[in-house]
């Protein structure tokens, strides 16, 4: 079937191909990605390096590096007022539950857990957060910034490899926590302080088979009864006259934030909600070194860390990437597999109103970005762009933990992408104000997500 377009028609309305099915997006672009550095449909060479020989693949994590490189996130003046929390002075010795990890992830188990001893009668659960260096200095600290789920993306290759079940429950478990994190802020009345942007998110189709692979994946998802009304479709023209893109897209809502501060103000409204039920106390810069059966009589686990060991009876493990430092069976193809990723932040070369508010994704998904908000129109905004990995050769960073220096070649390609999809827009040749890396992926080999 050939895909045609017909620009007399609005984005949104649908257009009648040849064969009578339904056509949404119509439109063949030829070969567009002529014009760019970044390499294209490395899609399915990514999980090439799942294929390689036991020996050279090791993905043991290690234990963070000290001296990581500075993230826009975490290394603003005065972003991250929990650095340094109970890194000195007494450290806890004994806990009912320990959380590795000050991550969103470490943070937001901590909060649900909260909530749901509202109802208990004994003395509080004490809990107690670790992590290795400072407070949510890894992947929530270094990511892109987006707060916005999938909402059809992959859905048939989700399906072939998984069944049409599961594949839903993986889009809607994103619109859940989306929705949930969402729900959060607004209560607390968190959008400002946590820099939240509700603005639409643009995905953009850079080859023909991104414009195809777009148009089954949204047929099959609505099919399954996704409910995609709020997506809207562009032809390079329309893109053209809106954003200044020559590729066709389609777009949705989305959001963009401080990841930091959010998990931040999380975590001082959990040490806030129960507190005769719950105890939390946070060590920053304590790195868990083993965990081992404890010899108390009350405690399962023992925790060794260089400040002292603590006692507890339950573990979770919010280390995303690192997961294998300490659980050993997590390493190799069938475990966790470490991926870097890398991010900067880069001066636009035209005001924020001629950049809009939007949201972008491309090539895939391996490259991301936004304008970070302004306070005047005319201001030239700071984008957060991420992404490249697609440049960094046949291992795509995989295996990657060391966030002390970044990537030239990834480096390369964020610095020219954005003024070759933008003309005008961004200056060649710009240096980004900031440039870091991060441990930000702990993939797998059917890309899942794993809960231990």
């Amino acid at each position: 079937m050939s895909l045609l377009f017909d620009s007399t028609h609005t984005a949104t309305s649908a257009v009648e191909t040849e064969t009578g099915e339904e056509p949404w997006l119509v439109h063949v672009i030829g070969d567009l990605s002529f014009a760019l550095s970044v390499p294209v449909l490395q899609e399915e060479t990514r999980q090439d390096i799942f294929e390689l020989p036991a020996p050279k693949f090791n993905s043991y994590s290690g234990l963070p590096v000290e001296n990581s490189t500075l993230s826009f996130w975490i290394d603003s003046p005065g972003a991250n007022p929990l650095a340094k929390e109970g890194s000195v002075g007494e450290l806890s010795v004994d806990a009912d539950v320990c959380i590795i990890g000050s991550g969103m992830t470490g943070i937001s188990a901590a909060y649900h857990l909260a909530k749901g001893v509202e109802a208990r009668e004994n003395g509080p659960i004490k809990t107690v957060i670790l992590d290795a260096r400072d407070f949510c200095s890894g992947a929530t600290g270094r990511n892109g910034g987006h707060l916005t789920p999938v909402h059809f993306n992959n859905f048939v290759e989700r399906k072939r490899l998984f069944g049409r079940a599961e594949a839903e429950k993986a889009y809607a478990l994103e619109r859940h926590t989306t929705s949930e994190v969402l729900e959060i802020i607004k209560v607390e009345n968190w959008e400002d302080s946590v820099d939240l942007v509700p603005a639409e998110h643009v995905q953009l189709l850079m080859t023909e088979i991104a414009v195809e692979r777009a148009r089954l994946d949204f047929k099959a998802a609505r099919e399954a009864g996704f409910g995609l009304e709020d997506v809207r479709w562009l032809d390079e023209k329309e893109v053209q006259a809106e954003y200044g893109a020559s590729f066709p897209a389609f777009t949705h809502p989305g959001n963009t934030i401080w990841p930091l501060k959010l998990v931040t103000k999380l975590f001082k409204l959990t040490q806030k909600l129960n507190p005769s039920k719950f105890n939390l106390t946070l060590h920053t810069n304590t790195p868990v070194i083993s965990i081992s059966p404890s010899t108390s009589v009350s405690r399962r686990w023992s925790l060794s860390t260089r400040r002292g060991d603590i006692q507890c009876s339950y573990v979770l493990h919010a280390t995303n990437a690192y997961t294998s430092y300490l659980l050993p069976h997590m390493r190799g193809t069938d475990g966790i597999v470490p991926t870097r990723g890398q991010v900067m932040a880069v001066r636009a070369a035209v005001p924020a109103a001629n950049i809009t508010k939007a949201s972008w994704g491309g090539n895939q998904g391996f490259e991301y970005w936004f304008p970070r908000p302004v306070k005047n129109p005319e201001d030239h905004p700071l984008i957060i762009l991420g992404g490249g990995r697609d440049a960094s050769g046949p291992t795509f960073e995989t295996n990657v933990t060391d966030d002390s220096m970044v990537n030239a070649a990834v480096g390369k390609v964020l610095r020219d992408i954005l003024p070759d999809v933008f003309p005008g827009k961004y200056e060649k040749g710009q240096e980004p104000e900031m440039e870091w890396v991060g441990t930000l992926f702990g993939r797998t080999t059917e890309c899942r997500n794993d809960v231990h």
